[in-house]
């Protein structure tokens, strides 16, 4: 049910994103306590405002409201991803080379399965990381299918 969710509201908000020149970033739709949400993160290269994010909603809301997906009440929240926005596929690894990311992963590289660095680079699907662990540095190489969960981070010197 999740999936048909996600992929069928990938597919009526794309045209609608496509129109506004923005980006679509990622969909969730899951339980929170008692109620459902379906939210929508977009983007674009110097940030989304509220009124974008409100004239997708209500073009989404009304594509929804035609094909009905969602048999159960729901919440439809749509926004920017925030400074911390996921990074999913590889064009977004590419697009962030040289930014600080948090990365976790499904099995440990060099005893580390969870870690902060500066994403060196990102080429055939391996990203390069330097981390720092106490006063030194090392560089990791993360096969983008290892990867469970990465975004971008807020570095505190």
């Amino acid at each position: 049910m999740s999936n048909h969710v996600v992929s069928t509201t990938e597919r009526l908000v794309q045209p609608i994103l496509d129109e506004m020149n923005l980006e679509l970033v990622d969909i969730e739709y899951k339980q929170e306590g008692q109620n459902w949400y379906l939210r929508v993160f977009i983007d674009k290269p110097n940030g989304v405002d509220i009124e974008e994010c409100g004239q997708v909603s209500e073009q989404l809301s009304e594509k929804l409201d035609e094909e009905d997906p969602i048999e159960i009440p729901y919440f439809l929240e749509v926004s920017s991803p925030g400074a911390e926005r996921p990074l999913k596929t590889p064009k977004d690894f590419d697009k962030y080379v040289g930014e600080y990311v948090y990365m976790k992963l499904y099995e440990p590289i060099d005893g580390e399965k969870e870690f902060e660095g500066t994403l060196v680079s990102f080429e055939d699907q391996t990203a390069v990381v330097e981390i720092r662990i106490k006063t030194r540095t090392k560089q990791l190489e993360v096969p983008f299918d290892k990867i469970a969960k990465a975004n971008l981070a807020i570095k505190f010197n």
